[in-house]
């Protein structure tokens, strides 16, 4: 019995320790609204899985409540990657 909790306690400790590890992951991507047609680029943090499908609909649901589609997620990426877009993204660097 105590081996079975010391091993149950080990890996409570080695699962918390991962996920508190994990990287942060962004998304940069592009948008449109309509009536009268207006572009831009963003970039997002992502609180779901760190793939280009998975930012997808995150994105998208993201933008659509302030009118805006989504037209293209780019690429997705670490904290290393996010100074290289700030200035690109302008206003909507972390916006939504």
């Amino acid at each position: 019995m105590k081996h079975i909790l010391l091993s149950l306690a080990s890996v409570l400790v080695l699962s918390v320790a991962s996920a508190a590890s994990a990287e942060s992951c962004y998304a940069d991507y592009k948008a449109k609204r309509d009536n009268p047609l207006k572009l831009h680029y963003g970039v997002v943090e992502l609180s779901g899985p760190c793939s280009v499908a998975a930012a997808r609909s995150e994105v998208a649901a993201r933008l659509k409540p302030n009118g805006w589609t989504l037209l293209n997620v780019m690429s997705v990426f670490g904290k290393d990657g996010l100074k290289e877009r700030q200035d690109s993204a302008g206003r909507y660097f972390l916006r939504f």
